[in-house]
């Protein structure tokens, strides 16, 4: 159990308070009670986190929990498991559930599945349109007003085409100050895409999207956020041009926050040469200059922080011929391994990757009990990685129900070693937890 004891000679990197350096934690049932440079251990457990680095825990903003409706692929629980391995202790659930997270009854199940899971608190996202349909608006306040309290709406998956329909979804989730999130996709520019428009597509036969497909969609919604005063979030940023689009909004008082995946931080289009489907993923993996733009934007806070679009997929389903294979990928378990390795040092300070997973997010979906500071009398939401832990990704091992990650055999740096989740442990020494401390 993590209650009563104390996390010593950590290297404490927690953005929200500003503190980068050597410090113990003492947690006192599911609260930080004290944080120094030395702490006395007398009559607590002491954990040696010697080498390792303690950080607020993870915030995901958008996985696939699959659940209801296809348990098959993931379950609340075992994503549950999968999000704790990761370091995470939050994570918001997208709507594209069979059926549809779009009423009060649904979010509330899968945030009653949370709890009864225990190991990461599970935020739902609640659809913009019924059936995800695009055509008429779901009961977003009776979502917001259910006992999940939902604050964030998604048609993931699925790009809200109706500009009117978008305006509208925007005016009405400002009533309660929610966050709308739209899948850039123009439809117009996108028919029988299977990967990026460019050179490789060319080479390989494959219909493209072209990045404008996404970007024209950005410029709108950005557009509509500015007209509505409204909260916009980008999912998933995956071109230059978006990236760009956000700076600009982000200068101009437009309320909007933005995302990256780990795959479109570290992969490029290069990787679909093989006609491997474990690498098709909705947006596209792009050109190596939207990778490059991508990495610069989230250097400099453009986009706010990184999230998984953990997307399982059963392995009848993926594993089949490039263009009858779903879009998606795995990533809770391997986003902190892949950017340390790719991304720190060289293009990503330790601290700015620790906030863009942690604080940023949190932040940006009004988490207060997730993201920091680390500090007396906060929830004790944390984690404990090693940043030089050195792992190979065998997909068999995952705690997800799916397999289909694509960075199976790679050797990554960065390991979790503890996630601790409102003052117990739910990893400890890279384990899940019982689960019931």
């Amino acid at each position: 159990m993590a209650r009563g004891c104390l996390l010593a000679g950590a290297r404490l990197v927690d953005p929200a308070a500003g503190r980068d350096g050597a410090f113990d934690v003492r947690i006192a049932g599911d609260r930080v009670a004290e944080v120094a440079p030395s702490l006395d251990p007398a009559g607590a457990g002491v954990v040696d986190c010697r080498g390792l680095v303690l950080a607020p825990g993870f915030v995901d903003l958008h996985t696939h929990l699959r659940e209801p409706g296809r348990e098959d692929e993931e379950t609340v629980e075992s994503g549950s498991r999968a999000a704790a391995l990761g370091g995470y202790t939050a994570v918001c659930a997208m709507a594209n559930s069979e059926p549809v997270a779009d009423s009060g009854a649904v979010v509330e199940q899968v945030w009653t599945l949370g709890r009864a899971a225990g190991l990461v608190d599970v935020f739902p996202v609640g659809a913009i349109t019924v059936g995800l349909a695009g055509r008429a608006l779901a009961e977003l306040g009776e979502m917001a007003g259910s006992a999940a309290r939902v604050g964030f709406f998604s048609d993931d998956g699925r790009c809200l085409q109706d500009s009117g329909l978008m305006r509208r979804a925007l005016e009405y989730a400002r009533v309660f100050d929610a966050i709308v999130a739209n899948h850039a996709e123009d439809s117009a520019l996108a028919e029988g895409w299977q990967m990026n428009e460019g050179e490789v597509s060319s080479v390989l036969g494959l219909a493209g999207l072209p990045a404008e497909a996404e970007e024209v969609i950005v410029a709108r919604d950005l557009a509509l956020a500015r007209l509505t005063g409204a909260r916009l979030h980008v999912p998933h940023v995956s071109t230059a041009g978006t990236v760009e689009l956000i700076r600009v909004a982000k200068r101009r008082g437009v309320r909007v926050t933005a995302e990256a995946t780990p795959h479109h931080l570290t992969l490029t289009e290069e990787a679909a040469r093989g006609y491997d489907p474990v690498f098709k993923v909705a947006p596209p993996l792009r050109a190596r200059e939207d990778v490059e733009a991508l990495r610069a934007g989230l250097a400099d806070g453009t986009i706010d922080c990184v999230a998984t679009d953990h997307a399982p997929h059963a392995p009848e389903e993926k594993d089949r011929e490039w263009d009858a294979a779903p879009c998606g990928m795995l990533g809770l378990e391997t986003a902190l391994a892949v950017l340390l390795t790719e991304l720190v040092p060289g293009h990503l300070a330790l601290a700015r990757l620790v906030e863009a997973m942690s604080a940023a997010p949190a932040r940006a979906r009004a988490l207060a009990d997730h993201g920091g500071p680390v500090a007396a009398g906060r929830p004790a939401n944390l984690v404990v990685f090693d940043p030089e832990a050195l792992w190979t990704v065998d997909a068999a091992g995952l705690a997800s129900r799916s397999r289909n990650t694509p960075f199976g055999g790679r050797e990554l740096r960065g390991k979790v070693v503890h996630t601790i989740h409102d003052g117990r442990f739910t990893v400890r020494d890279g384990r899940v937890a019982d689960g019931k401390g």
